[in-house]
């Protein structure tokens, strides 16, 4: 295998990844929107209803810095904290009717930088990567995910 840092795996998905982002934080701030602040709101827009446990273990993060990130998205009134039916002790985090219209624009702004970032791939190849990092993302959750024992930051 090439060891050069052009074709080295870790190092290319890390700088592909980091362009993503940096890509994604330009279209987020005329929306005076934080890339903590966006990872939190997106990463809600598909999980919606994640205690917080459950989303700082996600994001990996730890549980008092998602408090105040979800404090400040609380005081916009873009999200809500609910008691679980179950366990009141336990919040559930839920988006609310009122970031909405930024959710809106946040999506389309994240399919522009996904479209840019593929643009010269033909839609086989497309979906070919997808499922590529899916196998190799489940790969290392086998290994180093939660469940395996080995936990994340969120969980200390």
């Amino acid at each position: 295998m090439d060891e050069s840092q052009e074709r080295n795996f870790g190092i290319l998905l890390h700088d592909v990844a980091r362009l993503m982002r940096v890509a994604y934080d330009r279209r987020m701030k005329p929306l005076g929107l934080t890339r903590s602040q966006w990872w939190v709101l997106n990463r809600l827009y598909f999980n919606e209803g994640m205690n917080q446990s459950e989303l700082a273990a996600l994001l990996d993060i730890e549980k008092p810095t998602l408090g105040r990130l979800l404090d400040r998205l609380e005081d916009k009134g873009w999200i809500e904290r609910v008691p679980d039916a179950e366990d009141r002790r336990t919040k559930r985090v839920h988006l609310t009717s009122k970031v909405e219209p930024t959710m809106r624009i946040m999506r389309e702004q994240a399919l522009i930088t996904n479209n840019e970032a593929l643009e010269n791939l033909k839609t086989a190849e497309r979906e070919h990567i997808i499922d590529m990092l899916q196998a190799i993302r489940n790969d290392l959750v086998g290994v180093y995910g939660p469940a395996a024992g080995n936990g994340s930051a969120a969980d200390g």
